[in-house]
């Protein structure tokens, strides 16, 4: 059999145990994973993002550990339960971090469709620095109070862990997880990746403008950064929806096997 014939076995197979909703999930989220790796910010085969599948069993499809991010593929996602349990045996195992992260989530959190966590240069950076998100930007501005902290325990592998975090996170939808990455969570794929994308560019900007020393920042008035956060809250109630058409025609040009 050939690799193309062994594949397209695989997307059958998966594509023929999955509701339509669910597979168009996978879809979503593959696409997520392979914007990721286009703005080049992956970590090699590390970091997560999961989302949920619709229905009553509080499944969630995360990445398959040990594939690249612009490999994953919609039938090569991984659903799992919140005990970490392989439900759909595809022959992918997944990464123990990211089980305790997303888990932790997923469960607390049951408008969290999509969970997003990055290590990015810049996301990191900021996560290291004691003042965090400066709203010394537009875009920084925009999350204005929308941020959560969690101070670092070490690799997320101790699943006590999980309390603390989603204590942490509370209502907001974006993290930033201190000497560590950042998180982002959205009601379905396009919200999360939309804030993170946002997210990142303050992170970026904040890095950039530190570089001529903090001494050196022009602070805006209070009354715009809480004219900014007022805007940007309503605009982020609906993060995605004008964006995401875009970006999967953005893929579908470049490659779209992420739907297999």
């Amino acid at each position: 059999m050939t690799m193309n014939a062994a594949l397209k076995l695989t997307v059958d197979n998966v594509r023929q145990q999955v509701t339509k909703e669910e597979w168009d999930v996978r879809v979503k989220l593959a696409a997520c994973y392979r914007l990721v790796a286009h703005y080049g910010w992956d970590d090699l085969v590390y970091t997560h993002i999961s989302a949920r599948v619709p229905g009553p069993d509080h499944h969630f499809l995360i990445n398959p550990y040990g594939v690249m991010f612009d490999e994953v593929t919609a039938s090569s996602l991984v659903k799992v339960d919140l005990e970490g349990r392989v439900v759909l045996d595809n022959g992918y195992a997944i990464n123990p971090a990211g089980y305790t992260i997303h888990s932790a989530v997923h469960a607390a959190r049951h408008d969290a469709g999509c969970v997003l966590h990055l290590h990015t240069n810049a996301g990191v950076a900021v996560s290291a620095q004691k003042f965090g998100l400066l709203p010394i930007t537009q875009t920084a501005m925009i999350f204005t109070n929308q941020i959560a902290f969690h101070d670092y325990e070490g690799i997320a592998l101790d699943l006590s862990e999980r309390e603390r975090l989603v204590d942490d996170l509370g209502e907001k939808n974006m993290m930033i997880l201190r000497n560590h990455g950042t998180l982002t969570v959205g009601k379905d794929v396009p919200g999360a990746f939309t804030r993170m994308f946002f997210l990142e560019r303050a992170c970026q900007m904040q890095i950039a403008a530190l570089s001529a020393g903090y001494d050196n920042i022009n602070w805006p008035s209070k009354a715009a950064i809480g004219t900014v956060e007022a805007q940007g809250k309503r605009g982020m109630d609906n993060a995605g929806s004008l964006e995401w058409p875009a970006l999967l025609r953005k893929l579908d040009r470049i490659d779209p096997s992420y739907r297999d």
